[in-house]
């Protein structure tokens, strides 16, 4: 298994999901090859919430990272989840559209594979609201 997928799979244990119980982790692979990980924490105020990738991104720019190669998602189900549109337009401010963006499918199927531009075309950028 990917070990990206792993690391994503891991950290959906510490997951706080008592509203949906959909616990969801995300790994985030800088291009310098470290892995910052991210889980799901929902809150009685839906809109509090946050969500496993924008965890992740947040862990790795905290630390001074700007470059990003992968990032990997996986929820308890093993469904082939991908980021919601939050997390794409969150993702777009730090990452380039060829960020691969991988998909837990299982342990019988290869993750999905996408970038982050096949999930988020025509992204609002910073140039736009100038």
């Amino acid at each position: 298994m990917d070990s990206l997928i792993e690391a994503a799979r891991d950290v959906q244990s510490r997951a706080h999901v008592p509203y949906s119980k959909y616990p969801v982790g995300a790994a985030i692979e800088t291009a310098d090859g470290e892995v910052f990980v991210g889980c799901n924490l929902e809150n009685a105020n839906y809109s509090n919430s946050l969500h496993a990738e924008e965890v992740a991104i947040a862990e790795a720019v905290k630390n001074g990272h700007r470059d990003f190669a992968r990032l990997a998602v996986s929820s308890g189900r093993r469904d082939g989840v991908t980021p919601c549109g939050m997390c794409r337009q969150t993702l777009a401010e730090f990452a380039d559209d060829d960020l691969v963006v991988c998909c837990d499918e299982g342990d019988d199927d290869p993750p999905s594979e996408y970038t982050l531009g096949e999930l988020l075309p025509n992204t609002i950028t910073e140039e736009m609201l100038e």
